[in-house]
Order: structure tokens, then sequence, then C-alpha cells
């Protein structure tokens, strides 16, 4: 089966009818110039088929000057799959937000006619590893990347695996600039020019706050400020008074946290060195968890849209799959920031 060389005149060239519209096979077909069950068998990768490699290059390079994104359940099912989609949540604690999102994704997979399978998060990744091989799924999502057997499988399978940590924070573009800038604007405000950024000590989220970090790092520099001294501090509180004191002994005077439960981690250690805060050491947090405004003292952070944040990572996780909505989400004003004692 062969290919005809590309027409030199573009204005002949194929093109989808309205261009609001998801491109089709049908739309890849005319591109390439080959049949629409030769587009299925080279883009599903169907084996048993006898295409030649130039067919194939001119298939892949009609989708991609097109924009074609394959139905993934429509894939799968074509090859005898179920229609599942795992959903595997993590067994350290991140609020609500997580229940929220797959709510949302369950009512919105749904509509295609896949199924949301939640699997929540075990430590040699068994449950996982049974249900790819017991339920043959679509994809795998998850909040933070794989590991171990659970990511071998995914791999051995050749399934999708799609982060909502990096679906939400690609959606959400330049977030951690915004962030990062509305933390320093407000230290610096408050006299503060030496800052220290504070991560815990679990793995699974060290992205997150690497993506906050950034932020951090771009605002800082933006104003003359010094580098910020990263440290990270143990969930359960038991180095925190010896980093917290390393830091004001290098003249630390504010601490951006990781999130909320970090800084208040951080706030233990300013109360077990004997300091005080803010006038040693002010503490600012992200992701406005409701214990903040009782911890001691009140813990200013930035609060999020939660609304927001679901409707954008929820469209992003769906856009993945070969679903884009026809309009996207604004993330703009997803932030704001609380300011309470701890500043």
């Amino acid at each position: 089966m062969g290919v005809k060389g590309p027409v030199s005149n573009k204005s002949a060239r194929p093109t989808v009818s309205n261009k609001s519209a998801r491109p089709t096979k049908a739309d890849v077909a005319r591109l390439a110039k080959v049949s629409a069950a030769t587009v299925t068998y080279v883009l599903n990768d169907v084996a048993g088929q006898t295409i030649s490699a130039q067919t194939r290059a001119a298939v892949h390079a009609a989708a991609k000057e097109l924009g074609y994104r394959p139905n993934l359940a429509a894939r799968n099912l074509a090859r005898g799959g179920s229609g599942v989609m795992l959903y595997v949540v993590p067994r350290i604690s991140l609020g609500d937000l997580l229940i929220e999102v797959g709510s949302r994704l369950t009512a919105a997979l749904a509509r295609h006619g896949v199924v949301l399978s939640l699997q929540f998060e075990t430590e040699d990744g068994r449950n996982v590893v049974d249900a790819i091989a017991d339920l043959n799924p679509i994809a795998v999502t998850s909040v933070f990347p794989l590991g171990g057997a659970a990511l071998q499988a995914v791999t051995d399978a050749r399934i999708p695996q799609i982060h909502l940590g990096s679906a939400q924070l690609h959606a959400m573009g330049a977030l951690h600039l915004t962030i990062g800038d509305m933390r320093v604007e407000h230290l610096v405000s408050r006299g503060h020019r030496q800052l220290a950024f504070a991560f815990s000590d679990i793995e699974q989220v060290r992205p997150l706050g690497e993506y906050w970090l950034e932020g951090l790092r771009v605002a800082a520099a933006g104003r003359g400020l010094p580098e910020i001294a990263v440290g990270s501090v143990a969930m359960d509180g038991t180095d925190a008074a010896d980093v917290v004191a390393g830091w004001v002994a290098d003249g630390v005077t504010a601490v951006c946290a990781e999130s909320d439960e970090t800084a208040m981690v951080v706030l233990h250690g300013i109360r077990r060195a004997g300091l005080r805060c803010p006038e040693d050491l002010a503490v600012i947090g992200v992701d406005a968890r409701p214990l903040g405004a009782v911890s001691a003292p009140p813990l200013t952070s930035v609060g999020f849209d939660a609304e927001t944040i679901v409707d954008v990572s929820v469209a992003a996780m769906m856009a993945e799959l070969g679903y884009p909505s026809v309009t996207e989400p604004s993330s703009k004003n997803v932030a704001h920031l609380i300011q309470r004692s701890s500043t």
C-alpha cells in the first residue's frame, strides 16, 4: 500500500470543514490519501496488518497536522477492552479536592461510556496490578506518578497514565508564578528580605513543592532578594525546632511552606525552639486549610477557588483522554491571600 507525494498547492489540501469541530479519522484519511480503515489500523497499532512505513508516516503526519486526537475509549473497546479508567487515590491526606475531582470525573466520563474505578493506593501496588489485569483499563489516572509494581504493570500493558497533579498544574499555566509573587509581595511589604522555603519529608508531594518553590524564586529574584534558603521538616515535628533555629541563625526572617500542613509543623518548631511568630520568624502557607484559622498563631495562607480548580483539572484530564471541552474553563483569579497573625 503506497502513498502519493505531498500536494504542492496548499489551498487544495483537505481540511476540517468546521474549524471548531474536532478532526475525525475521515479528515486524516483525506489528508493522508488513504482509507479510513488504514487510519484506524495505523493509529490503533492493529496487529496483523501489512502497512508500509511510508503510509504509516503519512497517517501520523496528517493526524499531527490536523490536531487529531483518537478517542481512547473507542480505541480500547475496538480492541476488546472494558471502557474502564482507574483513578488511584494516594495514602496521604490532600483534603476533599481529590474526591471532588473524582466525582466530577466520574460524571464526565460516564457521558462518553467510560466507567471510573476508584483504587486506593496500597504499599505494594498489588490492587492496581490486579485491576489492570482484570479490567483492562483505557488509562490510569493518579495524583502523582505511580511507582513500583503498579508503574511496571501500567508500562507493560502500554496503558496511558495521566497524573492529576501534572494535568492540573499544566492547565493552570503560570499559577506558581502568581502564587509566588503573591506570597513574596506580602512578605516584602512586611519588611522581610531573607526568605526560606519548607518542604515536608513526604516524597510524593515533592513535585508540588518544587512547583511552588520555582514561583517563589522568580518573584524573589525580580525584587533583588537573596537566594531563598531551602530545608525539609519531618511531619511528626521531631526535627522542626532544629531546622527553624538554623534558619533564624542564618538571618532568615520569613518562611514560605510547601503547604499549610507543613507550615503548621514550622509553627510547632518555632514554639519548641523558644522563638516567637511572627516576631522572630514569620510563616505563610498555601492551600488555606480550615485548621489554619485556629493554629497558634493563626496562619497566613493563600486560598483557592476549589470549584475553579476542579473544573480546570477535570477539563485537562478529559482533554488528555481525547475528549477536549468546547470551552476551556478559566483559571483567572483562582487564588487570594488570607492574611492572619503568622505574618
